[in-house]
């Protein structure tokens, strides 16, 4: 399978707004994006205005690197969110909200997406009990998601559990001492806090 491997801020700088790709760094001064707004290429090159296709099509791309796809994986997730009930926009950010990596990250078990994938590639994951090692498996409302118990202990969990209390999305809740989160609701729209505009995915794949 493909996967990037160049710096992750290059992305951010790419896309002209922090995608929140490197844990803490991205909220401290280091952040790549605070320090140069320019993006990623030969010095002093000026963002030119967009054609509307060009807009859309840079809304694909930031949400794709938000959450860490390739192509063919984004667009069956349009594909899934096209033939559910509701509007194909919303129902597609709700499928990759509730994809286990994203909610590994959302519970605050990871600094970032792309740590919540490794950590749930690792086996060190379960949902209901189980042990479930594949971050885009879908999320259900109910159901329980938390570190496997004989990797509670470890040095990572244990600097998770002192961590202060998180801002939850009201869909989730966390028990820290269990290091046990539940997904109490199925997300809505205002309930995700990205600036993504879906419309303009929808219409770019809709041509």
């Amino acid at each position: 399978m493909a996967k990037y491997t160049d710096s992750s801020c290059r992305i951010c700088r790419r896309e002209g707004a922090k995608l929140f790709l490197k844990g803490d760094r991205c909220y401290s001064p280091k952040c790549a994006i605070s320090k140069r707004q320019a993006p990623p290429g030969q010095h002093g090159v000026s963002r030119k205005k967009l054609s509307e296709y060009g807009l859309q099509l840079r809304e694909k791309q930031k949400t794709k690197k938000t959450y860490g796809m390739l192509e063919k994986q984004f667009k069956n997730y349009y594909s899934v969110a096209e033939s559910m009930r509701g509007q194909t926009g919303e129902n597609m950010l709700q499928l990759l909200e509730l994809r286990l990596d994203n909610v590994v990250y959302r519970l605050g078990l990871a600094k970032s997406r792309a740590q919540a994938r490794q950590i749930v590639n690792h086996a060190h994951i379960t949902v209901n009990g189980n042990k479930v090692n594949i971050p885009s498996y879908i999320c259900k409302e109910g159901e329980v998601i938390a570190a496997k118990e004989n990797r509670a202990g470890n040095k990572y969990f244990a600097e998770v559990k002192e961590q202060k209390k998180l801002n939850l999305p009201k869909w989730l809740e966390f028990n820290p001492e269990k290091l046990e989160g539940k997904i109490i609701a199925l997300p809505q729209r205002d309930d995700i806090d990205l600036t993504i505009s879906e419309n303009m995915i929808v219409e770019l794949y809709s041509k």
